[in-house]
């Protein structure tokens, strides 16, 4: 198994895992899905077995510290210099569930972040995926008043990799 960028033409294989792990209210649109892949692939995280596109991460890198709504539906937000890597999918084949393919490709992603300096990380989860994150030193901020994504009620959780309190703006 390999992790690497996705392409366009993992375009499929990444639309059935989204619509797989994620209830209707909450999968985005193959529309969309092809719209993060043009805007910010280098940030859109699969890994592979044999070729076959088995899991997934992904978000963009923005200067705004929090999820927002819209964020998720308007890939053109991405700032390629932003501060904050923002994660918003992080999906499994269901057979492939159970192997650490999350693991691994969370890993992945706070490792590149913290090579290419940004400030930290933030993700929104379901209560049931709060100690999940937390086992990588992501923190729960509690329930996020700037996304209702799907129409649910999401935490916010953020890893800082810049102890530097100017991230929040505050020196």
């Amino acid at each position: 198994m390999d992790i690497r960028t996705a392409t366009i033409e993992d375009l499929s294989a990444i639309s059935a895992i989204e619509d797989e792990c994620f209830s209707a209210e909450n999968a985005v649109s193959a529309e969309v899905l092809e719209k993060r892949l043009r805007c910010f692939g280098d940030h859109f995280w699969i890994m592979s077995d044999g070729g076959r596109v088995v899991g997934f991460v992904d978000g963009f890198v923005t200067d705004e510290p929090d999820i927002t709504d819209d964020m998720y539906e308007i890939p053109e937000l991405h700032n390629e210099s932003g501060r904050w890597q923002m994660l918003f999918g992080v999906a499994t084949s269901p057979e492939y569930r159970g192997r650490g393919i999350a693991s691994e490709l969370i890993r992945r992603v706070i490792e590149d972040s913290k090579a290419q300096g940004r400030a930290g990380l933030v993700l929104a989860c379901k209560d049931e995926l709060v100690d999940f994150y937390a086992r990588f030193g992501f923190v729960n901020e509690g329930i996020s008043n700037k996304t209702y994504h799907g129409g649910s009620e999401w935490n916010q959780m953020r890893m800082c990799l810049n102890t530097d309190n100017s991230v929040f703006g505050r020196k």
